[in-house]
This record gives structure tokens, C-alpha cells and sequence, in this order.
């Protein structure tokens, strides 16, 4: 289990979902893969042959074994985690999990056409050098997805992790401050905004 400081609350906690590491960060992973209903975000991801996707925090490897069957050219990610490499790299074989976080992705500048952030956002240390770094390795042209338990008609489990108005708000207006296009979408469980960046 991982201590991280969440931009959101302003307090460290510790959580085995924020840092998988050990017996409890593996169970964390396998709770990830039977909860998370990343197919819903497909649609909205917009995935077209040949593109270049990274997932920020793929925990286990569900949304990047997903990705992976989209016809895309590349298929990459970062998350912090050893533990959830080394499930991710078994679950979805062809993908390129690596070690790295929101702020620091470790990839080149404008190399991905998608960025997409599921279920991570409210545990980033600090949203405005996550955000940075996103736009920065996002294409011009591209997009940014930043997805969140929510949505219009959630779990029980989705309904007590919805992040409060502000905060929404919060992360609204830095998408805006970075990308020219932002758009929030009402998913059946998750809240997603998608960020567009301005074409070169």
C-alpha cells in the first residue's frame, strides 16, 4: 500500500488503490477489473485505425486489452505500479505498459492522437502538472479523456466515489485553461470530459 497526497482532498491518504504494491494492491487490481465498466467509454474515445493511444493509470490492463482490439497502430501506458505492470502485461498482450504517472509520462512530445484517464483523476499529488503533461504529449488535433465514477445511472459503489460539483467544476476549468474544446459527458457510470487540442 502507497501514501499519495490527493489534489482534491488536499490530505494523504493511504490507499491500495491510489499505489497497488503487495498482496493488497494485487486484490485492489482484481476489484478494478470486476468494477470498472471501461467499455462504456469506448464510444466516446472515438478510436480510429492507426492511432496512437496512452492510457494514464491502467491499473490492471481492462481498458488497454480493450484499446488494443480498436484497430489502433499503438497502444501504450503509464502507471505507477510494478504490480499492476506485471498483471497488465499479461492481460494485454501487444500493449505497451510502462511505469509513469500523470505529470510524468516519460513520452515523447505530441505522440499520442488519444490520452485517457479513467477513474484516476481525484488521486493525482496535483492536477495542473498532470494536465500539462498530458497536453503535452496529446497530438495537436488530439484529444484528452478524463473519466470518472459518476455518470446517469451508476453502482452503488460509482454513487459514493462521485466527485462534488466543484471539483467537477475545478477540473473543468483547467481542461479549458490547456485544451480549445472541452465537453462533459454523463456515461452510464462514469462522468467523462473530452479535451480537444487545437490542430497545428
Amino acid at each position: 500500500m502507497g501514501t499519495t497526497t490527493s489534489w482534491v482532498t488536499g490530505r494523504e491518504h493511504d490507499s491500495s488503490f491510489a499505489a497497488p504494491s503487495g498482496l493488497m494492491g494485487r486484490l485492489a487490481g482484481r476489484v478494478m477489473l470486476w468494477t470498472n465498466r471501461q467499455r462504456d467509454l469506448l464510444p466516446l474515445l472515438d478510436i480510429r485505425p492507426g492511432e496512437h493511444v496512452l492510457e494514464v493509470g491502467y491499473g490492471p490492463g481492462a481498458l488497454l486489452r480493450l484499446l488494443s482490439r480498436t484497430g489502433a497502430g499503438r497502444v501504450a501506458g503509464v502507471d505507477p505500479s510494478p504490480e499492476m505492470r506485471a498483471l497488465a502485461v499479461r492481460k494485454a498482450p501487444g500493449t505497451e505498459p510502462g511505469l509513469g504517472t500523470a505529470d510524468r509520462t516519460h513520452q515523447q512530445d505530441a505522440a499520442f492522437d488519444c490520452v485517457v484517464s479513467v477513474n484516476n483523476v481525484a488521486i493525482w499529488p496535483e492536477l495542473e502538472p498532470g494536465l500539462r503533461e498530458l497536453h503535452r504529449v496529446t497530438k495537436p488535433g488530439g484529444r484528452l479523456v478524463i473519466a470518472w465514477h459518476g455518470g446517469d445511472a451508476p453502482s452503488r459503489l460509482a454513487r459514493g466515489l462521485r466527485l462534488p460539483d466543484k471539483v467537477l467544476a475545478t477540473l473543468e476549468s483547467a481542461l479549458r485553461e490547456r485544451f480549445d474544446d472541452v465537453t462533459r459527458h454523463e456515461l452510464p457510470s462514469l462522468t467523462a470530459f473530452v479535451a480537444r487540442r487545437a490542430p497545428a
